[in-house]
C-alpha cells in the first residue's frame, strides 16, 4: 500500500482524465477521434495522425509485461526498495506502453510476458495506476 510520503504526479488538462478515472476504478486513455487510435502519454494532438480531436477513452485494464527492473536502492522518498518498474503493453493495441510499478507479489515472480491487471493508488486526489498479476478467472 502506498504511504502518504509518495510524490503525487501534477495534474494538467491534458493528464486530468488518466490521473483522476481510477476514482470510478477506470483506466482512461487519450483517443484519436480522428484514426481511432489510443496514445500515452497523454497529450492535445494524436502522435499518430496530428490531429487535435482528441478524447479519452477507458480501456479494460488489462497488459502484459514487456520488460522491468527491480530497483534495490533508495531513488525517490517514499518508494522504499526493492519495488518493480515495469514497461507494460495495454491489451487494446500492441503499441500502447506504460511504465508503471508492479505491486501485490513477489519481485521473483515478474517475468516478461506475465499478464497483469491494472489498479490503482491513491494520492490525494489523483488515483495512479498501478499494475498486479492478473487474477485467473476461477473454474464454474
Amino acid at each position: 500500500m502506498a504511504g502518504d510520503d509518495r510524490p503525487v504526479p501534477a495534474v494538467d488538462d491534458d493528464s486530468r482524465d488518466f490521473w483522476l478515472g481510477g476514482a470510478q476504478g477506470q483506466l482512461l486513455i487519450r483517443a484519436c477521434t480522428a484514426c481511432d487510435r489510443l496514445f500515452h502519454p497523454p497529450a492535445p494532438v494524436c502522435p499518430h495522425c496530428f490531429a487535435r480531436s482528441v478524447t479519452s477513452r477507458p480501456v479494460s485494464g488489462r497488459a502484459t509485461v514487456l520488460s522491468y527492473t527491480v530497483v534495490r536502492r533508495g531513488w525517490v522518498p517514499g518508494f522504499p526498495p526493492p519495488y518493480v518498474v515495469a514497461r507494460v503493453v495495454l491489451d487494446e493495441q500492441p503499441d500502447l506502453h506504460l511504465l508503471t510499478n508492479i505491486v501485490d507479489c513477489e519481485i521473483e515472480a515478474v517475468v516478461t510476458g506475465l499478464a497483469v491487471e491494472v489498479t490503482f493508488e491513491q494520492r490525494g486526489e489523483v488515483h495512479v495506476p498501478v499494475f498486479r498479476p492478473a487474477r485467473r478467472a476461477s473454474a464454474a
